[in-house]
């Protein structure tokens, strides 16, 4: 099924076990962002520009373990993961992390609230497979092992992700026209 947001030039996304997935975001209602435990997203350079920029704004919102890492060796660690550096973490959490995404929440200020997010975080939890194709991530689809994350357990009573997830499917599908436009130059 391909989601029916549309936009001049812009094909709907194909999600491959979107009929079946299931998926609700809880953080703040039984979820303390576990996501973000270990959280190392990559970052492009165009994305670390962005996240540069803001830096004004998002260090005085860091827990003070984060901001000291982050004053100490920044916000990027030697990680690179598709040739892009990852996030560092602090005390076990993503280093944007305190009682929330902190570029979410300034995001949300400016409003759009994945516009500051590295795009690994904003999909969560759409991702793509070895073939290239889009799916949701769910416990035993595609060798899943996030097995804490029970927001991926795609529970009967979970709404389906086609309906929870049509702002990250938009965003996918906005990441691919860009992608295929950088290309095709």
């Amino acid at each position: 099924m391909k989601s029916d947001k549309r936009s001049p030039g812009r094909r709907p996304l194909e999600v491959i076990n979107i009929e079946s997935a299931r998926f609700e975001c809880t953080f703040g209602r039984g979820c303390e962002g576990i996501c973000c435990q270990q959280g190392r997203p990559p970052v492009d350079q165009s994305q670390q520009a962005v996240i540069d920029g803001l830096r004004p704004r998002w260090l005085p919102l860091l827990r003070p373990e984060a901001r000291a890492v982050i004053e100490k060796d920044g916000w990027l660690s030697r990680r690179v993961k598709a040739g892009d550096k990852m996030v560092r973490v602090a005390g076990g959490w993503c280093v944007f992390f305190h009682k929330g995404c902190v570029l979410h929440t300034l995001g949300a200020e400016d409003g759009d609230s994945m516009g500051y997010k590295p795009e690994a975080c904003a999909l969560f939890p759409l991702e793509k497979d070895d073939h290239d194709h889009w799916f949701v991530r769910q416990h035993g689809y595609k060798k899943e092992k996030w097995s804490e994350l029970y927001c991926l357990a795609g529970k009967k009573e979970t709404p389906l992700a086609s309906m929870s997830l049509a702002a990250e499917m938009d965003l996918a599908s906005r990441l691919e026209t860009r992608d295929a436009i950088r290309g095709g130059a």
